[in-house]
């Protein structure tokens, strides 16, 4: 299992999350993408639906149901029902209780997202690197690079 960290420099989550998600299911990946609170996801269930115009991302949360089928579910939780190979945590959602969670050791890759400009992320995903480096797992920390691409830091 890898743990990736996206340090967000150039563009918003707004911007970068929905691309990653594309590239995600290309793979063949499902996908789940937890938020620390409500309204933080209802914001990312309506972006994922209109974030380009050529196309959308289909997705579900929990009240949808048929959450076993959705290639992207959307969650606050730890929980894994459609079977996701890849987790986005996003605005200051912790990564650890994901780990311990049903499904939690079935993921290829974990990715932590923050914004840099926002000090609380930042300090929030500097105090869960260090607990994940103690623990001793394998960690990789990918920031924008001026071109808008990721570029691998450490």
């Amino acid at each position: 299992m890898e743990i990736w960290f996206y340090h967000l420099t150039r563009e918003p989550l707004e911007s970068a999350l929905p691309k990653l998600l594309e590239r995600s299911l290309q793979r063949g990946w499902r996908a789940v993408v937890q938020a620390r609170d409500e309204e933080r996801l209802a914001a990312i269930d309506n972006l994922l639906w209109t974030w380009s115009d050529e196309s959308f991302l289909a997705h579900g949360v929990a009240r949808d149901g048929d959450a076993a089928m959705q290639p992207i579910f959307l969650t606050t939780g730890e929980e894994t029902p459609n079977g996701a190979r890849v987790r986005f945590l996003v605005g200051g959602a912790d990564i650890a209780p994901a780990f311990e969670a049903p499904g939690g050791a079935g993921y290829e890759r974990f990715i932590l997202m923050f914004d840099g400009a926002d000090p609380e992320a930042l300090q929030a995903a500097r105090a869960q690197w260090k607990l994940l480096k103690e623990q001793g797992r394998a960690l990789s920390y990918w920031q924008q690079g001026d071109s808008g691409g990721w570029e691998k830091k450490a």
